[in-house]
């Protein structure tokens, strides 16, 4: 077996001392040997037990990747999915340490597929071991991968140009791959870029020299994640500390509990909370073992303050002398990360720091091609697609830009309903837009309006498919309303088409902003007092939840018309259908683009079943059962 390939247990411990700790990663295409290599450097590095040892031999043989020779690839592999397809699908953690330093490498996967994978690894790591097929050269996945490091704030890279043995160890085919990968990342913004050409498979350049690269004087890779000086500079940034719990065990002691993301902290230091400016000072740093006079970043304490000041969870504390930006509004790079697309207007949910906040794209100013870096005019993010945005959420928060402190600028947004993480963001800058502009006090509010009129207010919002019958039933509930006395105004999907939306298309991205205007519309109706109809097809779930949550509880009743599409087809009352089977229109709901049915509407009015006369009937008994008119 390898001289290094057993260590005893004494020696692994002293080896593994408090030394310095870096996190990389391995990223590049797909069956570049990034998994290969960390099992060769483990072996290298004297990682692997003589049992492990066993095992590894013994899955070679029934796997048969490598012909007789022993398959490192099988060590990160875990899963029996990425053994059978020769493929990493997840990302593996690894720790390994050498007399110099310790390691925790993430070995990502190289599908395009997985790209939100190796996101995730790029944003934990400090330096990336990018791999290049000797054989294929830079590809596509190649500079993506480049470019998520370098946005997720990775300084330094390791090209290690890789089956350097399959072309002979040609000086040639190195020196052309480095030329075209270094002038792709130019404008990427690394303060260092090492080519090392290796074999993963049979360790030439990994930790020793390989005499078979004599044109070759750099360092192994080895050497290079021994030496590089990537400690994070999060030391010297400005303290910032997220609050992760107020710890409150009795009356006696209050402190908050968290993690010093950057800079230090010591006690008598003068201290603030971002969001409300209160400042105070640090009177203890407390921990398990006992107190400190001084907290670095990295450190767990929880800090007493000596005045009682307003703190909770997910505040930030500062120093008086260099607090973050608290704004509700910012630019941002954003890597989506589900197959359901990116929407302007959408509403999310976002996590930066402890905080959970909602949160929505207001606009997206360019997608990014990882290609050629180009801005891409475009208004929506599909799957491990890179874009500029503009955010806003829905209170300020504390921020820094990401260049300046990772820590504080970075996020991840989260779909509200099925609690899945749909993108990763960092913050570029805060957007002070409107600064001069707050909320006017009045004197009549909607209660009084409600008063006079002699009702309450609501927003009716009949949805369905082109055809279903909401317009001419919203017509006749409207005018039996007014009958009544009740004040209305009917919105209809046409009408405001003609106005309000005459600049918006039938694209995903334009029913979003459609919905949302009128929705904001409908709120000041309501607030008028008034009962506001609205018409709409408004064919996303989602959207129609937005505005559902601009109302009070009550204030909002969904009416979905439902009818079959075959039957609405058949209606065709203009023509639409026909010309949409045709191919004239094109993401006409129903047919090319989808129709998502209402989950848990008020009330289902089966418009196939039903004249329209009956239904709005129906609709109005509904109101009276409410105490709604």
């Amino acid at each position: 077996m390898h001289a290094r390939a057993k260590l005893d247990d004494a020696t692994m411990v002293t080896e593994r001392g408090d030394k310095g700790l870096l996190r990389f990663l391995t990223c590049g295409s797909v069956d570049d040997g990034k998994s290969t290599l960390i099992g060769r450097l483990l072996y290298e590095t004297g990682q692997i037990y003589e049992d492990q040892l066993a095992t590894l031999e013994r899955d070679s043989k029934r796997h048969g990747t490598v012909g007789e020779d022993i398959d490192f690839a099988l060590l990160v592999d875990g899963l029996e999915a990425e053994r059978q397809q020769g493929i990493t699908i997840d990302v593996a953690y690894r720790f390994f340490s050498t007399p110099k330093r310790s390691f925790i490498v993430a070995d990502t996967p190289g599908h395009e597929q997985y790209t939100r994978n190796m996101a995730t690894g790029a944003s934990n790591s400090e330096l990336a071991v990018i791999l290049i097929d000797a054989r294929k050269g830079v590809l596509p996945q190649t500079k993506r991968h480049s470019y998520i490091a370098s946005l997720f704030g990775i300084r330094h890279v390791i090209v290690a140009v890789n089956k350097m043995d399959m072309t002979g160890f040609d000086k040639a085919v190195f020196d052309a791959i480095i030329e075209e990968y270094l002038a792709f990342a130019q404008g990427l913004g690394f303060d260092s870029i090492t080519p090392i050409p290796l074999s993963a498979r049979f360790g030439d350049n990994v930790s020793e020299r390989s005499a078979r690269t004599p044109w070759y004087d750099g360092p192994t890779l080895q050497q290079r994640l021994e030496s590089v000086d990537a400690q994070s500079s999060l030391q010297a940034q400005p303290f910032r500390f997220h609050v992760q719990w107020v710890n409150r065990p009795d009356q006696s002691f209050r402190g908050y509990s968290g993690t010093v993301a950057s800079g230090s902290i010591s006690v008598g230091d003068k201290v603030v909370v971002a969001a409300s400016g209160r400042e105070s000072r640090i009177a203890r740093i407390v921990t398990f073992d006992g107190d400190l006079q001084t907290a670095h970043a990295g450190d767990a304490p929880t800090l007493v303050l000596a005045d009682e000041i307003d703190v909770m969870r997910g505040d930030v504390l500062a120093k008086a002398e260099s607090r973050p930006e608290v704004i509700d509004q910012f630019s941002a790079h954003v890597l989506w990360m589900t197959d359901q697309p990116l929407f302007p207007g959408r509403p999310y949910l976002m996590k930066i720091g402890a905080r959970y906040l909602p949160a929505q794209v207001t606009e997206l100013k360019h997608k990014i091609d990882v290609d050629t870096l180009e801005h891409l005019a475009g208004k929506t993010l599909e799957l491990n697609e890179i874009g500029l945005a503009n955010l806003s959420v829905s209170q300020p928060v504390a921020i820094d830009p990401f260049r300046e402190n990772p820590t504080s600028g970075a996020f991840i947004l989260i779909d509200r309903f099925t609690n899945a993480t749909v993108g990763a963001g960092v913050i570029e800058h805060g957007l002070r837009r409107a600064t001069n502009i707050h909320y006017q006090q009045v004197l009549v509010d909607r209660a009084a309006r409600e008063r006079l009129n002699g009702h309450r207010a609501a927003a009716l919002w009949f949805t369905g498919l082109s055809g279903a019958g909401k317009s001419t039933i919203a017509n006749l509930v409207e005018r039996e309303l007014h009958a009544r006395g009740v004040r209305t105004y009917l919105l209809d999907g046409d009408n405001v088409r003609h106005g309000l939306n005459r600049d918006l298309g039938f694209a995903p991205a334009d029913r979003v902003e459609n919905i949302r205007r009128v929705g904001e519309v409908a709120k000041l109706f309501v607030d008028a007092g008034q009962v506001v109809l609205c018409s709409f097809i408004s064919p996303f779930r989602d959207e129609r939840r937005m505005v559902r949550e601009l109302f009070d509880p009550g204030q909002f009743l969904e009416i979905f018309v439902d009818a079959p599409i075959q039957a609405c087809i058949d209606r065709d009352p203009k023509g639409l259908y026909k010309k949409a089977l045709a191919g004239e229109i094109k993401n006409f709901t129903g047919l090319d683009s989808p129709y998502e049915p209402p989950e848990q509407a008020e009330l289902v009015v089966n418009s196939g079943g039903l004249t329209p006369s009956a239904a709005a009937e129906a609709i109005i008994a509904d109101l009276e059962a409410r105490g709604l008119i």
